[in-house]
């Protein structure tokens, strides 16, 4: 729980406020049986009306005290919590923004969303009630204790016989419910990664006409959750029964006992009603009590989850890094008997001893069959992920060594999923450079041979797009993705199939406004079609994770059996087709 010291830390007058104005409203909880004890004692008995008057008003006092300390302590509850909570989602935010690929690996999209919402929340709530009642209910039980021995010690030890009966039971409820609260929130993890799989691919599955499909699997899921949830809220239902029973058990005893004294005169009718409310006071407290540490095993289960997302060690780092100002100026590539594994354990690598040069401004093109390694590949020059062997340097100087920020600032890289928001045409080409001005996002859409489509718009550039930009194609949703990634003036431009939606001679146009507009940029470009790469200064032959070809179209024709199979295989398509 050391984490959240800088918290409380933070808002100390809450952690400490709070508690205080609970616990002033708590004393006045069992003052005011004792004080209507005696006007009915005394005050009832005698008729004496002043005395009844004045104790009267000193009630309705402490009562108005009570009310405000009790609203002036919730209030403090309520912003520490919420304070609280608000810093935890801040930070485990923040700290899911410097994940790597493989940390986002470790956890799925949907598991990090409820640790984020859901488990916050649960920490949040059992804060709010800490803050309200870890002082308020211990001092409510031991002032009743105390003020119950008062008035008659012989009914006080019906209540002390009554407490620890009644806090082993609800302790046995609580160890049971535990474990399955940490399964209820293992099974809410399930229920997201479904509704956001569902949301995310709802065109899909519309398209397939798998929405029946759908619906049954989300049945099952949340069934899942159902069982799970009852199964632990029916283990603290019986918290409730199980203290009213002790309640009236104690009641029936306290009333038998105090009856016969009454009837000797040993006991007065006030003692008896305030020796009830005592009873009650305690027993709730006791009820309160149980509660807090009922919300305190499930946060924490949500503790652990969010420790899990915080204590995550980022592979990521700039520790080698001595110059923290360097930044890339040419854009160089050069790898070194590079070796890499998804799962460390895993015999299987996803390249293996790649090892190639790329000089600055460079056309590279790289082509392979599905699940060569290319993507991979692409993705550790801007350190999505690192090398398990060998080296990658970036104008002689090992990728671990340039500051991350400044690396990556310095590389575009339009992925093979095209990513857009919700807002306008402009607002999503800012990404790449927030400060751009019209020029330069128009210059950028030539470039990526987007502005012919986005001038047709009845908006133009204001236009706005839904979210994922789906009321665009899957060629325009690529153009703006290039424009966009043009906008950082990259040293380092890398395109991951990002052309394949677009037809043959707009990806033409593009690497020939590649070529005129961006010369000293140098450019790495993923391909499926060997058309879009055959102008490279150098084309990289992947196959299996090894590099079985490096070179110009022409020679590889004539030197690499995998790069003619690709062409033959592609061209024959094409003629029959055409045919």
């Amino acid at each position: 729980m050391k984490k959240y010291i800088p918290y409380v830390k933070k808002y100390w007058y809450c952690f400490i406020l709070g508690p205080l104005f609970m616990v002033m409203e708590a004393s006045g909880e069992f003052i005011l049986p004792y004080i209507n004890a005696n006007i009915i004692n005394i005050g009832a008995a005698n008729g004496d009306i002043p005395y009844i008057i004045k104790n009267g008003l000193f009630m309705a006092l402490i009562a108005l005290g009570m009310l405000i300390t009790g609203v002036l302590g919730a209030n403090f509850a309520i912003r520490g919590a919420a304070r609280l909570a608000g810093g935890i989602r801040k930070d485990t935010f923040c700290k899911i923004q410097s994940f790597s690929f493989s940390n986002i690996d470790d956890f799925t999209p949907g598991s990090l969303i409820t640790r984020i919402t859901n488990d916050v929340t649960q920490i949040e709530n059992f804060t709010r009630n800490l803050l309200r009642g870890m002082f308020r209910s211990p001092v409510m039980l031991i002032g009743a204790v105390m003020m119950s021995f008062t008035l008659n010690k012989s009914l006080a030890l019906i209540i002390l016989i009554v407490i620890p009966i009644l806090a082993a039971a609800i302790a046995s409820i609580i160890l049971i419910a535990s474990p399955r609260y940490t399964k209820m929130q293992e099974q809410i993890d399930r229920l997201n990664i479904n509704v956001r799989e569902t949301a995310t691919n709802v065109r899909v599955i519309k398209s397939f006409v798998r929405e029946e499909y759908e619906k049954e699997k989300f049945s099952s899921v949340n069934d899942v959750l159902v069982e799970k949830s009852i199964a632990a809220l029916k283990m603290m239902m019986l918290i409730q029964p199980a203290s009213a029973l002790a309640i009236n058990v104690t009641t029936l005893l306290v009333v038998w006992v105090a009856g016969k004294q009454i009837m000797v005169g040993d006991m007065e009718l006030g003692t008896l009603t305030a020796f009830i409310t005592y009873l009650t006071q305690i027993l709730n407290a006791l009820n309160f009590l149980a509660n807090i540490v009922l919300q305190g095993t499930r946060a924490a289960a949500s503790d652990k989850r969010i420790s899990a997302v915080l204590n995550a060690e980022v592979e990521l780092n700039d520790d080698m890094v001595t110059d923290k100002s360097a930044s890339v100026e040419h854009g160089k590539i050069e790898f070194k008997n590079v070796t890499f594994r998804y799962f460390k354990n895993n015999p299987e690598k996803v390249l293996d001893d790649v090892s190639f040069e790329i000089l600055p401004g460079e056309f590279v093109g790289i082509i392979g069959s599905t699940g060569s390694g290319k993507t991979t590949l692409v993705s550790m020059i801007p350190r999505l992920y690192d090398a398990d062997e060998g080296e990658i340097l970036i104008d002689g100087k090992n990728v671990r060594e340039w500051p991350l920020y400044n690396l990556r600032e310095s590389i575009s890289v339009v992925l093979q999923n095209n990513t857009l928001f919700s807002g306008t045409v402009a607002e999503n080409l800012r990404w790449g450079n927030e400060d751009a001005g019209d020029e330069e996002i128009m210059e950028a859409a030539k470039i990526a041979q987007a502005d012919g489509f986005i001038q047709s718009f009845r908006d133009g550039y204001d236009t706005e797009l839904e979210h994922g930009g789906a009321n665009l194609s899957g060629g325009q949703k690529q153009r703006l993705c290039i424009a966009r990634a043009l906008l950082k003036n990259p040293k380092i431009l890398i395109l991951d199939d990002s052309t394949s939606a677009v037809d043959t001679a707009t990806d033409a146009a593009i690497r020939r406004a590649f070529r005129e507009k961006l010369p000293g940029v140098t450019k790495l470009v993923i391909a499926q079609r060997i058309n879009s790469v055959m102008d490279a200064d150098k084309i990289i032959v992947l196959e299996h994770g090894r590099i079985v070809g490096c070179g110009r179209h022409s020679e590889l024709m004539d030197n690499c059996p995998v790069y003619a199979e690709i062409y033959w295989s592609q061209k024959d398509r094409e003629e029959k087709e055409d045919n």
